[in-house]
């Protein structure tokens, strides 16, 4: 077993490490560990590693965040509305 992915028979991955998770989501691994310790993202602890499940990558990006103090973009506001 490679020591980034953890499988459970056929069901697929079902955690990720935290370099993995930062590669899915497209942001540094520094990221993934202050969401957790932020609370933002879930993660678990396996013996001495601590992992990402899947779903919570899932869930996470389905939520509407707030970024460093501001509301996020409701959806019919576009792009140059927000930067006005």
């Amino acid at each position: 077993m490679s020591g980034e992915l953890h499988r459970m028979g056929n069901d697929g991955i079902l955690a990720v490490s935290g370099k993995e998770a930062a590669r899915r989501l497209g942001v540094c691994e520094r990221t993934i560990w202050n969401l957790v310790r932020a609370k933002e993202l879930a993660s678990r602890k396996i013996g001495r590693r601590r992992v990402i499940p899947v779903a919570a990558l899932e869930s996470f990006l389905r939520r509407d965040h707030e970024i460093i103090g501001k509301p996020a973009r409701r959806a019919d506001e576009s792009v140059c509305e927000a930067a006005a």
